[in-house]
């Protein structure tokens, strides 16, 4: 138990943050939504999002904010430097969250806040739809129907994180995908994408949320959290408030997808951020167990590159210290 229990279960520093810098553009007064992505050498997807703003709003009057986590001088001219747009220079790489707390500190004054990945291309009105979808009785967020470059429905809804569920991940994968709900984190079946419904959280490729939630429950977790996990945290932080998050299905948006790469280092980041996420909102003794599981599922896989790294992560300060974001 050495391993990243042992360093996770304190309270992580507080590290300075630069705020970033807005290279160009300017704050209309309140608005419907103000739009942010963060943007990580993002130049050849970000203008194929930013030409599906206008009609994805349907209307809505808007503002996008883009991050640049990278410092590219070149990304604003790459884009033809487009009417409602600003760019921030976040001053280095501060992550997913990282990036996202300064595009709402940035922000100007809105009802709605969305969040976005780079490599989407939003569906006509999908920004209506997700604003109409956050409009039920005790909703405050609301996330969209993600297709891959095929049409294709991803499986992008998912259910909190449990020892069973993380389990059964772990034991079945994709295989068995009728399995009981307990069984599995990931929601498979094409009959959970055909309708409106509330979930408890979807991946952070798009999300809605009201303004003043975003307000209420603070920035995202970039203390704990550089990539991955993220949305799984600020979900359960808008539960937490009594909120629902609701499933828009008739909000259409494309993802490109590997927009933060891949390779053993993601991976093994993607494992130990479950394990911090999951530590962070239980005991101890719940947490060695959800540990283990996690060790289970690499055990089982371990021929193959990733999961040897996820293991040494696993286990070793000085592997997670070199995993992005130097996190211990």
């Amino acid at each position: 138990m050495r391993g990243l229990l042992a360093a996770g279960a304190r309270e992580p520093p507080r590290r300075p943050r630069p705020r970033g810098t807005i290279r160009a553009g300017a704050h209309p007064p309140m608005i419907d939504l103000a739009i942010i992505v963060v943007a990580y050498q993002s130049a050849a997807d970000l203008p194929k999002l930013l030409a599906t703003l206008p009609a994805a709003a349907g209307g809505l009057t808007w503002q996008a904010i883009v991050v640049d986590n990278s410092s590219d001088p070149g990304l604003a001219a790459a884009c033809g430097s487009p009417d409602n747009v600003c760019f921030v220079d976040a001053g280095s790489n501060l992550g997913y969250s990282g990036g996202l707390n300064v595009g709402v500190r940035n922000a100007p004054d809105s009802h709605f806040t969305v969040f976005l990945n780079p490599d989407l291309s939003l569906g006509a009105n999908a920004l209506l739809r997700l604003v109409e979808g956050c409009s039920k009785r005790g909703a405050a967020a609301s996330v969209p129907l993600v297709l891959d470059d095929s049409g294709k429905p991803q499986p992008s809804l998912r259910r909190e994180p449990t020892t069973l569920r993380s389990l059964g991940e772990a034991l079945f994968g994709d295989h068995w995908p009728t399995r009981p709900p307990w069984l599995a984190e990931m929601v498979r079946l094409p009959a959970d994408y055909a309708s409106a419904r509330p979930v408890e959280w979807a991946t952070g490729a798009a999300l809605l949320v009201r303004t003043s939630v975003v307000e209420a429950i603070g920035p995202w977790d970039s203390e704990r959290f550089f990539l991955y996990s993220e949305e799984t945290d600020y979900a359960r932080r808008i539960r937490a408030r009594g909120y629902t998050i609701e499933f828009a299905p008739t909000a259409i948006v494309h993802h490109r997808g590997a927009g933060s790469g891949s390779g053993p280092a993601l991976d093994a980041l993607l494992a130990v951020n479950k394990v911090r996420y999951f530590q962070k909102w239980h005991g101890q003794p719940s947490s060695l167990l959800f540990f283990g599981v996690a060790v289970i599922h690499n055990a089982l896989r371990l021929r193959r590159p990733e999961s040897r790294a996820t293991l040494r992560a696993l286990f070793s300060a000085p592997a997670r210290a070199a995993l992005p974001g130097g996190i211990v």
